[in-house]
């Protein structure tokens, strides 16, 4: 998913970076193309292009681009064509991928481009500030894992981990199994290190992945696919979303982004927080927003069309809009009250669980630990390793690349 910024990419980039100064004309000047980099799922996508679609019939002359891309390619796709010169206009993805970009100087920072004021429109939880500054604008909040289950084989959520095990253990039969979750990527292991008592930084901000936390994290979730059989042998996002949507597996843990297709492909679907760790406490989902960023090679001239374009894209209106259809959480104050919220029991469900939550940093070295957990959490995962040695080398790992990061 990520990849660590290496001390020779860094410095090769900031010498390819010329900042254009940020202003803010009030008004977009006449017709424009815009290019959009995007990070998003079918569903999402799908949602996206009608509010193009919107927004240009209200703009004649206007014509955006919408460009998919997965996480991964995003980021380093944007920054090769940012500190060339080139690259989109705007790019749309999760709020960690701020760090490395602002770091290197390839977006621009949005409080000092955006007009006065703009930012009064969102909820405090979906802003995130680094070094001093704003660098994207924020289209939903939460991003949260939770517990998705199938109605017709799960009546009541699992509360507890003995529920929960109990269950799944009762349904894995017959080639159904109890419960599937992607576990080769660690934003999924980040909601049980944290309800086992871990996090991912200390209060200094250095990398804390070598802890007890750590070890009960891992080792909770290797019993959950190796001794108690509720899970299958090889297990990854493909194969989970797989086996959900068949209806050969009653529980998954996925985000707010998958909840439409799983209505669509026919699930009596049911959402809650995902059940108590052993240790009696909640499990704690990373939360975040993913909202536009501004490439820095924006023209003066640009400027005005793109600022015009995001902040249509990020009212309460498109906002209520993807959120009803989508399950996603709105970052606009008056679409996080909206009767559309208040009335809908799965968007409320989704607003206690990220409640629940505990923020993801924005920081530069997250992207780092992402790349040193994913390894550790696989060889665990499928038994070539134990919790304790995954655990000990991610946090070498992760000391040596931050360091390297910030010669």
């Amino acid at each position: 998913m990520f990849r660590s910024v290496t001390s020779r990419l860094f410095a090769c980039l900031l010498a390819c970076i010329a900042l254009v100064p940020a202003c803010a004309p009030k008004k977009a000047a006449g017709p424009a193309k815009i290019v959009v980099w995007s990070q998003m799922d079918p569903e999402e996508r799908a949602r996206f292009e009608k509010n193009i679609a919107t927004y240009e019939a209200a703009h004649p002359g206007t014509d955006i681009e919408n460009v998919p891309y997965d996480t991964e390619n995003l980021r380093q796709q944007f920054q090769t064509a940012a500190a060339g010169g080139g690259g989109p206009q705007v790019i749309f993805g999760p709020s960690d991928q701020v760090g490395p970009l602002s770091l290197l100087e390839l977006i621009r920072p949005l409080d000092e481009t955006m007009p006065a004021g703009f930012f009064d429109r969102f909820v405090p939880q979906a802003l995130d500030t680094l070094n001093g500054h704003l660098w994207a604008a924020p289209d939903q909040v939460g991003n949260h894992l939770m517990l998705v289950y199938n109605r017709k084989l799960v009546p009541e959520p699992p509360r507890t981990a003995a529920e929960f095990l109990a269950i799944a253990k009762k349904l894995s039969k017959d080639g159904v199994y109890g419960f599937a979750m992607n576990v080769n990527e660690p934003f999924w292991l980040a909601p049980f290190l944290a309800g086992h008592g871990g996090w991912v930084f200390d209060a200094a901000g250095n990398p804390s992945l070598d802890t007890p936390a750590m070890r009960d994290a891992l080792g909770y979730l290797a019993d959950l696919k190796g001794k108690q059989g509720i899970m299958p042998a090889e297990c990854d996002y493909q194969v989970a979303e797989t086996l959900f949507l068949e209806g050969k597996a009653a529980m998954i843990v996925n985000g707010p982004w998958s909840w439409a297709a799983y209505r669509k492909g026919g699930i009596d679907l049911g959402i809650a927080p995902i059940w108590d760790m052993p240790n009696g406490s909640h499990a704690m989902p990373m939360t975040a927003s993913k909202g536009y960023s501004i490439n820095v090679n924006v023209s003066a001239e640009q400027l005005p069309a793109v600022i015009e374009f995001i902040t249509f894209c990020t009212s309460a209106e498109a906002e209520l809009v993807d959120a009803v259809a989508l399950g996603t959480l709105p970052s606009h104050k008056d679409a996080w009250i909206a009767p559309e919220i208040a009335n809908d029991p799965t968007l409320k469900l989704s607003q206690e669980a990220f409640a629940k939550g505990r923020r993801m940093p924005v920081v530069p070295e997250m992207r780092v630990v992402w790349d040193v957990m994913r390894p550790g959490l696989q060889q665990v995962m499928n038994g070539s390793k134990s919790a304790a040695d995954a655990a000990r080398e991610m946090q070498a790992a992760a000391v040596q690349q931050i360091a390297g990061m910030k010669r």
